[in-house]
């Protein structure tokens, strides 16, 4: 089992200390999968946490075992400075109840973000009314506790929507201040994807880079090589491998992604669970 860089009380007090050594800066932590803690001026922003073992439990009778790699950051219900979390589709390692129903209970003013298109999912796995969540499709933008939240389309495999036209896979990019991240959720690339992004002057891009491989009987995303191209491609400042070292079935070595960057003469930054990197430091 892989170990948090830094995991429970110690996280928890490198949060702290982040807030009060550096308010201005941006921080970031990665929490495993798709998931990453933001903070700036003392708010906090979580994109799509999976801090539970729901998915070990549903499948460990199956014949695809989700067998964890790397032991859990932090419980949920010990986050309770949290003013904004997204999911950005409806797959349980990006909208897990057990971790997002005590998130919510830790934190009730929290605004949780979620593709429009999927609501009634949401309220129902959740368990909660059809009006908490706010909801967002492609082109449309919400201002957050601080933060601002821009939807862009995502394809996991395919850019899918509702029957009103509405997205079920959506990307974030969210401004702190002069600081934009882009939070990609499960995608590949599609036409038309860096038009999206190119004109919000992305400084992080934190991207998947586990693949699409069938074999695995779950829909893919970007590999290294192609996470590596597109953060070139959209002239991102910085990118950030994700999606990888949770499964032992769906997973990949960060090597390719970080020679693709080389390559490319793309800065990146690779963290392990549970590490702080203040955006722009070494």
């Amino acid at each position: 089992m892989i170990q948090p860089c830094l995991q429970d009380e110690d996280f928890l007090a490198d949060v702290q200390r982040a807030c009060v050594e550096a308010p201005e800066a941006l921080h970031l932590w990665w929490l495993g999968q798709s998931g990453f803690l933001v903070q700036w001026r003392g708010r906090h922003l979580i994109f799509d946490p999976y801090l539970s073992d729901s998915l070990t439990q549903k499948y460990a009778t199956t014949d695809r075992p989700h067998v964890r790699m790397t032991a859990r950051v932090v419980a949920p219900e010990r986050l309770d400075f949290i003013d904004v979390a997204t999911s950005s589709h409806n797959h349980t390692d990006h909208l897990d109840a057990a971790t997002l129903c005590p998130l919510l209970q830790a934190n009730p003013r929290m605004e949780l973000i979620i593709p429009e298109a999927n609501r009634a999912f949401v309220a129902n796995r959740l368990q909660t009314v059809i009006e908490l969540p706010r909801g967002l499709d492609a082109g449309q933008s919400v201002n957050a506790c601080g933060f601002t939240l821009h939807a862009v389309p995502a394809a996991h495999n395919a850019l899918e929507r509702d029957a009103s036209g509405r997205h079920h896979f959506l990307g974030y990019v969210v401004q702190a201040g002069p600081w934009t991240l882009y939070h990609s959720g499960d995608t590949l690339r599609y036409e038309g994807m860096e038009n999206w992004l190119t004109k919000r002057s992305v400084d992080v891009a934190l991207l998947p880079i586990n693949g699409d491989d069938p074999r695995r009987g779950v829909a893919g995303n970007l590999d290294g090589p192609q996470a590596a191209q597109l953060a070139r491609d959209i002239s991102a400042r910085w990118v950030v491998p994700c999606h990888y070292d949770m499964f032992e079935f769906n997973t990949a070595n960060p090597e390719a992604f970080a020679e693709a960057c080389r390559g490319l003469g793309q800065p990146f930054r690779i963290l392990r669970a549970g590490e702080r990197w203040t955006v722009g430091s070494q």
